[in-house]
């Protein structure tokens, strides 16, 4: 990609992720339902993804040459909604209808119901190993596409993901990128006072794993190295995330988790996200 091309990515996708935190707060705050904390430390990483790495085609969303993204967090709806929506995969009116009777935006991503999303995910720990699964077959069938899934960090104390992590460092997924959303945050409490995970790189490079350690909330960095070409064995990323990253009150308060907020709160936030 040329400097200027880099450039226009880069701008690209700062725009669309200040468009993505106000919509999925919005969506939260209509619905009184949702988990904004992680939507917004993943909120770089998924407009990265979307608008700079992955290759895809809304009109055509089950192309075989797509890229495969799978949202293991899937708890994080209001943020893979709005990026689904900005991308065209569906109208941007369906977010109005988010957690709504009868709404094809449940709590958790549902293929059945809506256009991009490669596998229902929910149950922590889920989408890895269904990842891993896809990736297998891509290179057993020899294709080109690649395999990307981004977790929470405290998804990672699910056993399936290590046997996950097993068994695709043992067949040297080189089309597979894991995306470790690191934000420090669980439900109720830090993820070090719950299940300790550090060293979380030590770890997967003891797996056989390409790993790197960034700032998820820079997406100069997170372009360079997610769209970078894959090398002989699969990458993990531990992006460095904040819970609540761009609103004043959220950041790093581990009761954004599932906090939705009122009125006031939500005019306060828009104020921020500008």
């Amino acid at each position: 990609m040329s400097d200027t091309a880099t450039a226009a990515a880069l701008t690209r996708i700062r725009d669309n992720a200040l468009w993505m935190r106000r919509t999925a707060f919005a969506m939260v705050h209509r619905a009184q339902l949702g988990h904004p904390g992680g939507d917004f430390s993943a909120m770089d990483v998924l407009a990265t993804l979307y608008f700079g790495v992955l290759n895809y085609d809304p009109a055509c969303p089950d192309r075989p040459d797509r890229d495969r993204f799978i949202m293991s967090k899937g708890h994080a709806t209001g943020a893979f909604y709005a990026a689904l929506a900005l991308a065209g995969y569906f109208p941007q009116d369906w977010l109005a209808t988010y957690m709504q009777p009868e709404s094809r935006l449940n709590g958790h991503p549902n293929r059945n119901y809506l256009p991009g999303v490669e596998t229902n995910t929910g149950p922590l720990g889920h989408g890895f190993p269904v990842a891993v699964g896809v990736a297998i077959a891509a290179q057993i069938a020899g294709a080109a596409h690649r395999t990307f899934v981004l977790t929470g960090d405290g998804e990672q104390q699910e056993g399936s993901n290590w046997e996950a992590a097993m068994v695709a460092g043992h067949r040297k997924l080189r089309n597979l990128t894991l995306i470790i959303d690191r934000n420090r945050l669980q439900q109720g409490a830090a993820t070090e006072d719950t299940s300790g995970l550090d060293p979380l790189d030590e770890k997967y490079a003891a797996f056989g794993w390409d790993v790197h350690v960034v700032d998820g909330h820079d997406p100069a960095a997170l372009l360079a190295l997610l769209g970078a070409a894959p090398q002989d064995r699969p990458r993990c990323v531990i992006a460095n995330t904040i819970k609540g990253k761009g609103v004043s009150f959220m950041e790093g308060q581990v009761s954004w988790h599932h906090g939705v907020p009122d009125d006031a709160q939500f005019a306060r936030a828009m104020k921020e996200l500008v």
